[in-house]
């Protein structure tokens, strides 16, 4: 049975990560020290060919994508897009702490949405269409190997719905220009909607995970 390996990679770090906002569907590019950052774990760390990648649109995303990887076809998938945070999108948590709307939103839930952004229900909704196109895509093309250019949200919550072992969406942190390498199978997602986490990525020279390096 042929089976499906996908690198989930958290895009690189903006002003707005610096600055500590909620920037959603903001589109920043990479500030100077994401690339910086990127470039050095390029440098310390494996990143492996692959024959195709699949980002979310934002640009912070598709930059990750030029910096990380050279000579591979991009696909843009809307669904991979991070939330909206309405109201909330670039402001800052603190400025926010006292607004009864905000604490409000903080009590979470799959269908709290902050004013006027979206819910994490649609959230995890476009995340399985997003997580289907990019595996249904894959074998329609004989691909095998793919890294996927998204957000830590939504990295969190694809896991979190849809990966094995299961676990909650905070036991999936990752850093920037990080994640989780994921292997699907067709009969594991169309029969169960599921794929297999193996483990921290990028490598490790040695090609050990990330994971190993932090015990």
């Amino acid at each position: 049975m042929k089976n499906y390996r996908i690198q989930l990679i958290r895009h690189g770090m903006t002003q707005g990560n610096l600055d500590g906002k909620y920037i959603g569907l903001t589109d920043e590019g990479l500030c100077a020290e994401g690339r910086a950052e990127l470039i050095r774990k390029k440098t310390d760390f494996v990143y492996p060919h692959v024959e195709r990648i699949y980002t979310s649109p934002l640009k912070r995303c598709r930059e990750t994508a030029e910096l990380l990887y050279t000579d591979c076809t991009m696909r843009l998938v809307p669904e991979l897009r991070e939330m909206n945070f309405g109201d909330f999108e670039n402001r800052r948590a603190v400025d926010l702490a006292d607004l009864p709307e905000y604490k409000s939103f903080l009590k979470g839930g799959l269908d709290n949405p902050p004013p006027n952004g979206e819910s994490i229900r649609d959230m995890v909704e476009r995340c399985y269409w997003a997580a289907d196109f990019i595996i249904t895509d894959m074998m329609s093309r004989g691909v095998t190997e793919a890294a996927v250019i998204t957000h830590g949200g939504i990295i969190m919550n694809m896991l979190s719905c849809f990966g094995i072992p299961k676990a909650s969406p905070m036991s999936w942190p990752c850093d920037f220009g990080e994640g989780y390498e994921i292997l699907a199978s067709a009969d594991m997602w169309q029969r169960s909607d599921a794929f297999e986490i193996v483990g921290r990525f990028p490598y490790l020279p040695d090609g050990s995970d990330t994971e190993d390096a932090e015990e």
